[in-house]
């Protein structure tokens, strides 16, 4: 990956971290942290990977954010000194779950 793919992948997830605790709505109790941010190399499109919390509130949380995809990527235009703007795409990230399954499994054993 490239230095600047690297820089631009900082500076989205500082912004949309920015922008989803200041302008997103959530219940109350919700916590959700961008864990990832994967920018393609011709700077097109950023894949943003959130961790939720709880875990039963994902759906909730990511059809929050595919309603106000529009006002998140236009605070993220304002915010980007570039002239290239990725549009962004949410996804769950799992990891932690994935983890909590595997140490189960291995507890098991």
């Amino acid at each position: 990956m490239s230095l600047r793919v690297e820089k631009i992948n900082s500076l989205i997830s500082k912004h949309i971290s920015e922008i989803i605790s200041r302008q997103l709505s959530l219940k109350p109790g919700v916590l959700v942290t961008v864990s990832k941010v994967d920018t393609s190399s011709d700077l097109r499109y950023s894949q943003v990977s959130v961790s939720i919390f709880p875990e039963k509130e994902t759906a909730y949380v990511i059809n929050t954010l595919k309603k106000e995809i529009y006002a998140i990527q236009g605070s993220l235009n304002r915010k980007m000194p570039t002239r290239i703007i990725p549009k962004i795409r949410f996804k769950p990230d799992a990891t932690k779950a994935e983890a909590d399954a595997i140490e189960k499994i291995l507890k098991k054993i």
